[in-house]
């Protein structure tokens, strides 16, 4: 176990959009540090692809398939992994999340709009609604907002819509959970080198008649993409302890992109 990235030992950790690049690396940071991990994601096939690629001890892992914008499924996902090993959820992150289209506000399509909100805003609405009462007094709650919490481009008014209402539904957790000694927090990553920003960025070209990736590069200070694995050392610190002090704060994690 590898206590020096931080001490998660026997804590349980529900991550949704477990099966993607971002949760499967925050799984594999949480595990290393002793914690007991429970993927959710909508594709079993994937779920179990994922927990496969772990490797971990099968008593550390669960997972459960689950369309997070169900509030049915959502207290089923949340009350199976509670009940997984017998005890309060420690960590909960909700990572789940869609990009929608990239056309102009007035060319919006309704239905790509809805959608885009169901998943990321209601998605984690529904998982603080009834992830809460089931959270360990001095647990923590992270919702993935991406750079786009903070900033916009033209073209994507459903995602930064998204995100930015993250922002917003943080700031009022936070406050209602802190009695119980329970953060609540945003990372807002910047393009990471994985599929879903691969998808955004093939589509992305498209539109502005050049190569998006080299683009985006070119605005973020650091001139890169980040890491899956960047982004689960943040995860792990907000998960930890070592965070105890730190709620209703976005934390960037985004090359210095939105700078």
């Amino acid at each position: 176990m590898n206590t020096a990235s931080g001490d998660m030992t026997d804590k349980v950790c529900v991550i949704t959009g477990g099966a993607g690049s971002v949760g499967l690396a925050s799984a594999r940071a949480l595990l290393d540090a002793g914690a007991r991990v429970f993927l959710v994601d909508r594709d079993t096939a994937a779920l179990q692809r994922a927990a496969t690629a772990l490797g971990a001890d099968a008593a550390r892992i669960g997972h459960a398939a689950a369309d997070v914008a169900d509030a049915a499924q959502t207290r089923r996902y949340l009350n199976e992994a509670a009940a997984r090993w017998g005890r309060g959820i420690d960590f909960l992150f909700c990572n789940a999340g869609i990009n929608g289209a990239i056309v102009p506000i007035t060319d919006y399509p309704e239905d790509v709009f809805d959608a885009v909100m169901a998943v990321n805003v209601r998605g984690s609405f529904l998982a603080l609604k009834h992830g809460l009462p089931l959270l360990a007094d001095g647990g923590s709650v992270l919702l993935n907002a991406s750079v786009v919490a903070v900033t916009a481009d033209p073209g994507i008014a459903a995602y930064a819509t998204s995100k930015h209402a993250l922002v917003g539904l943080m700031r009022v957790a936070a406050k209602e959970a802190a009695p119980r000694g329970i953060r609540v927090n945003v990372i807002a990553p910047g393009p990471i080198a994985n599929d879903f920003q691969a998808d955004i960025e093939r589509r992305l070209s498209a539109v502005v008649g050049r190569d998006a990736t080299a683009m985006l590069d070119s605005m973020i200070p650091l001139g890169r993409h980040g890491a899956p694995q960047e982004i689960a050392q943040m995860v792990l610190f907000l998960a930890s302890a070592r965070s105890g002090f730190s709620t209703g704060s976005v934390f960037m994690a985004d090359g210095g992109m939105h700078v």
